[in-house]
C-alpha cells in the first residue's frame, strides 16, 4: 500500500485519477476500501483528500449498482435470496426510496460494498441512488481522511504544537458528530423497519 501511495503521489494530478480509479476497484471486487481512505488523507491531506475519496467512492458504489442490475445480476440475486435484512431494505426502498439509501450511507450498518450491489436489485432509479450516495458519503468520509492528514501532519512534524492539538480537537468533534449522526440515521432506519 505504502509503494502505491508514493506511486501514485509521484504522479501529480494523474494519480488523483489513479487513486479513484482503484477505489472504484476495490468497491467492484468486494475489497475494504478503508486504506485507501485513510491515505488520501495522508497523501493530499484533507480538502483534496476528501475530494478525491467521495468521487471514487461514488464512483465505485455506482459501478456496483449498475453491475448488479445488468451483468452480475442473477449472482447479486443468489447471494440475497433468503437474506432478511435484504427484504426489509428493498421493502424501505419501496417505501422511502433515496432516504434510506442516504440513511444507510450516513449509518454505515451493511458493509459497503455488498449493499452497492444490493441496492442495484432495489427499484429506486440510478440518479436518485447516485445523489444518495454522494451526499450520504461526505460525513464518514470527511471525519476519516481529516483524522488520517492531522495524524499525518502530527507524525511527520510538519504541523506546530497548535496546529497539533486544533486537529486532535477537530478529529474528536468529527469523529462524535459522525457517530451521532449515524446514531440518529440507524434508529431512522430501523424505524422504516431495516433492522441492522
Amino acid at each position: 500500500m505504502k509503494q502505491f501511495q508514493l506511486y501514485v503521489q509521484s504522479l501529480g494530478a494523474a494519480g488523483y485519477v489513479l487513486y479513484v480509479l482503484a477505489y472504484v476497484v476495490c468497491c467492484v471486487f468486494f475489497i475494504p476500501a478503508i486504506a485507501l481512505t485513510l491515505g488520501a488523507g495522508a497523501i493530499y491531506g484533507f480538502a483534496l483528500g476528501s475530494v478525491i475519496v467521495i468521487i471514487g467512492g461514488t464512483l465505485g458504489a455506482t459501478a456496483a449498482f449498475l453491475l448488479a442490475r445488468t451483468i452480475f445480476r442473477k449472482k447479486v440475486e443468489a447471494m440475497t435470496s433468503g437474506n432478511a435484512k435484504f427484504r426489509a431494505l428493498d421493502r424501505a426502498i419501496a417505501k422511502e426510496g433515496a432516504k434510506i439509501v442516504f440513511l444507510i450511507r450516513l449509518a454505515p450498518i451493511f458493509p459497503f460494498t455488498w449493499v452497492n450491489y444490493a441496492f442495484g436489485l432495489t427499484g429506486i432509479s440510478t440518479l436518485r441512488y447516485v445523489v444518495a450516495t454522494f451526499f450520504g458519503i461526505i460525513p464518514v468520509t470527511l471525519a476519516f481522511v481529516w483524522a488520517s492528514a492531522a495524524a499525518t501532519a502530527a507524525a511527520t512534524g510538519s504541523a506546530s504544537t497548535m496546529k497539533i492539538a486544533i486537529n486532535v480537537a477537530g478529529v474528536i468533534v468529527a469523529i462524535g458528530v459522525t457517530t451521532w449522526v449515524a446514531r440518529i440515521a440507524t434508529q431512522a432506519i430501523k424505524r422504516a423497519g431495516v433492522d441492522a
